[in-house]
């Protein structure tokens, strides 16, 4: 679960937390003349009366048909069906009548109560819709993310029913997001601001208490442009998307009738809990040519506890959010001459490079070959490559002496130009060619946030030439250098397999192969602890996506792997194997090529592991090490020279010798986030000792324990070695 963002610059604001809602106690009279402003915005009534005259036109119709698909129904033949569940016991029911909540009441109570949505033979299946014949039946709760995903689409109705209500707005399109869900509207005249919040929990609060049901209702592409003939993003949401002789699907709730293939909760009066998180501006169908439209974003539960639970979340994230630890540290920051694009401070540079020695040493370990190549290229790298035709929306492009140029969003193609740079003998293979490569993708300004969506930015990335025969070996050793990198931060993954989408390249035959060979990878290894991602390869091959999850439980998809028969095809790479040796006269064998990143953006990972730690780095990983704080000016030489010679052996040590009182300067260390902090006087300079302290160890009046200089000096380079999560010396 993601938490709501703000503009790359600035750090996280939660108008969940921060805005008024429903059921707030009362507030104090605004003071000055924006919070004036703010409260008059507040004073539209809670619903437009009348009501918008297409709420009316459009149950009217609904009802007309919706008569007209119960005689259809009625018209079924019911006989006697077999529904098989999960376990593999059996129960009977009759087709066009029983209900997969009929089934779950047969079950047990406490699941026709908890349940959200059923999957008929492994499509998800409105609870009241009748069962059409003999079938596989699952019956999903909130706990499930399919469950999940619906019972947020259902609670985004109840959101569109809310604003059409006190709006009198023209809806566009409301799905379910990874984090609770949003809807799209046109409203003239009146922008969107905190204070419509608690209106809009208001009216949905009413619907919910009035457990509006969700009814489906099948409709051709004629009547639904009748229907939705008042709103023209509907219109041209059916026009483009649904053939002519057609139908698709409409859900009712209450007054609500929306355009949506579904499937929905029995009825609104299962959301327990429902808030409003944010609003902002948005485009129809992210297109800046199209009309501005206004987003609201929302979130919902089956428990209250849960919305409960959902507050205290945001406000821990917004604790740990790295655009305030990276102020407050002086990691880095924006700048809007420049946006999207980072400038690491010292600090933020020192972690930035440690993970780049980091990675750079496993390379030594695991035979790989660092290059690097160029930033900008001809368009005809990237015709040859794909891109021009399949990502150019999202690439920087130029014109050079009147041709055009872009600068690179990946390094794939370049690293072809590298491996075609001579002949190659199967002898070499594989070869895995490694580059902290920057690279810039043109990212919409609106879309920009903090570390986690930029347009410049650096990725370890790795791709791998070599035989089919050795693809099996090599995702296997990708496997054990992700399993090692990802274990030295804490985190746990999980693991996708993303199939080939509808813009591929190639040839079925060559995706079929290349699918089953990341399944047999993964089986070996995971079996049992992976998902399939139908649909969401790259358009070249298709590829493993890995998930993290950090302290907060929630996930980031960083590493992937990708199995691809496309680029060396089409950039003609070619090696001698042992055959063409021997028949000079056979045709050049092809080389495979996988696709590999672990960390990912290196500018990404930061601000995850920013958040995953809050600001407290492992030793070896943090900016600030060694905080060495003389109790006296007699100790400041001895203090120096400590922090001197821990920095000769690469540590990052300072001094403390301003004029605060020790109890201030040890209080100012552990705020920066020192791991350890080293208190030298008279008794220890007579010893040639320390006295240490613990980051961890906040706030104890206790002294330190004293350490010889020459062991914690040991101790230190140790720990940094180690690269241990624990901030202990040992």
């Amino acid at each position: 679960m993601t938490t709501p963002v703000a503009s790359s610059s600035q750090p996280l604001q939660i108008p969940a937390l921060q805005g008024p809602h429903a059921g707030d106690a009362k507030k104090p009279k605004p003071k000055d003349k924006k919070d004036k402003a703010l409260a008059a915005a507040s004073q539209y009534p809670l619903e437009l009366q009348p009501p918008p005259a297409y709420i009316d036109a459009r149950i009217r119709l609904f009802e007309q048909l919706q008569a007209e698909y119960n005689e259809f129904v009625k018209a079924q033949p019911q006989e006697e069906i077999t529904v098989t569940m999960p376990d593999g016991s059996e129960r009977k029911g009759i087709s066009w009548q029983t209900r997969p909540m009929d089934v779950a009441k047969e079950v047990s109570k406490s699941l026709s109560e908890r349940v959200v949505i059923a999957k008929v033979n492994g499509d998800l299946w409105d609870l009241e819709r009748p069962l059409e014949g003999s079938c596989k039946l699952e019956l999903l709760d909130f706990e499930h993310p399919e469950g999940k995903r619906v019972f947020w689409h259902s609670s985004a109705h109840v959101l569109g029913e809310a604003a059409e209500r006190h709006y009198g707005c023209h809806l566009c399109i409301g799905p379910p997001t990874d984090d609770g869900f949003f809807y799209e509207m046109a409203i003239e005249d009146r922008v969107v601001t905190n204070t419509d919040y608690p209106a809009l929990e208001k009216v949905s609060e009413s619907a919910i208490k009035d457990k509006q049901k969700f009814e489906r209702l099948v409709i051709s592409k004629e009547k639904l442009l009748e229907m939705f003939s008042y709103n023209k993003y509907k219109k041209y949401l059916i026009e483009t998307k649904i053939p002519d002789g057609s139908s698709t699907t409409v859900y009712r709730c209450g007054p609500m009738v929306d355009l949506c293939v579904g499937p929905h909760i029995p009825h609104t009066g299962k959301i327990k809990a429902f808030m409003v998180t944010k609003n902002s501006a948005s485009y129809f169908l992210g297109d800046a040519n199209n009309d501005s439209l206004q987003r609201v974003y929302g979130i919902s539960f089956p428990d209250k506890k849960q919305l409960t639970d959902y507050k205290a979340f945001l406000a821990e994230a917004a604790k740990r959010d790295h655009r305030k630890i990276g102020r407050e540290q002086e990691l880095f920051f924006f700048n809007d001459l420049s946006p999207g694009s980072c400038f690491f401070l010292p600090h933020g540079t020192r972690i930035y490079n440690t993970l780049l020695e980091l990675m750079r040493s496993e390379y030594v370990k695991r035979g790989y070959q660092e290059v690097i190549s160029p930033n900008m290229y001809n368009s005809k790298l990237w015709e040859t490559s794909g891109h021009w035709q399949n990502y150019k929306d999202d690439m920087f492009t130029l014109d050079v002496e009147k041709e055009k140029w872009a600068l690179k969003p990946m390094n794939c193609p370049g690293h072809c130009l590298i491996f075609d740079s001579r002949d190659r003998s199967y002898k070499e293979l594989p070869i895995r060619m490694a580059e902290f490569g920057i690279v810039h993708r043109n990212e919409a300004s609106g879309a920009l946030t903090g570390l986690t969506r930029v347009r410049r930015f650096m990725q370890d990335d790795t791709h791998v030439f070599c035989m089919p025969s050795q693809i099996t070996s090599e995702i296997e050793a990708l496997f054990d250098f992700m399993q090692h990198i990802y274990g030295l931060f804490g985190f746990e993954f999980r693991m996708e397999l993303s199939t080939r989408p509808d813009n591929y390249l190639g040839t079925i035959e060559t995706w079929n192969v290349a699918e089953a060979q990341l399944k047999e990878a993964l089986d070996k290894q995971y079996q049992g602890q992976w998902q399939i991602n139908p649909g969401d390869g790259a358009f070249y091959g298709p590829k493993i996506d890995i998930y993290i999850k950090d302290a907060l439980r929630r996930s980031f998809q960083c590493a992937t792997i990708q199995l691809d028969f496309q680029l060396p095809e089409r950039f003609n790479l070619k090696y001698r194997s042992a055959e063409d040796m021997t028949n000079p006269d056979r045709p050049p064998s092809r080389p495979v090529m996988i696709h590999r990143a672990i960390l990912g953006s290196l500018e990404r990972f930061i601000a995850i592991i920013t958040e995953h730690f809050g600001g407290k780095w492992p030793f070896w990983l943090s900016p600030r090490q060694v905080l060495v704080i003389p109790v006296a000016v007699p100790y400041k030489d001895y203090a120096q020279e400590i922090a001197d010679n821990l920095s000769a052996l690469g540590l990052f040590a300072d001094v403390d010798n301003g004029a605060d009182t020790l109890p201030k300067k040890i209080r100012n260390g552990e705020i920066t986030q020192y791991n350890f902090l080293l208190v030298v006087g008279q008794e220890e300079l007579d010893s040639r000792s320390v006295n240490v302290r613990n980051r961890d160890d906040v706030g104890t009046k206790s002294k330190g324990d004293m350490v010889p200089l020459e062991v914690v000096t040991k101790k230190l380079a140790t720990l940094r070695s180690s690269r241990s999560i624990e901030n202990k010396l040992v």
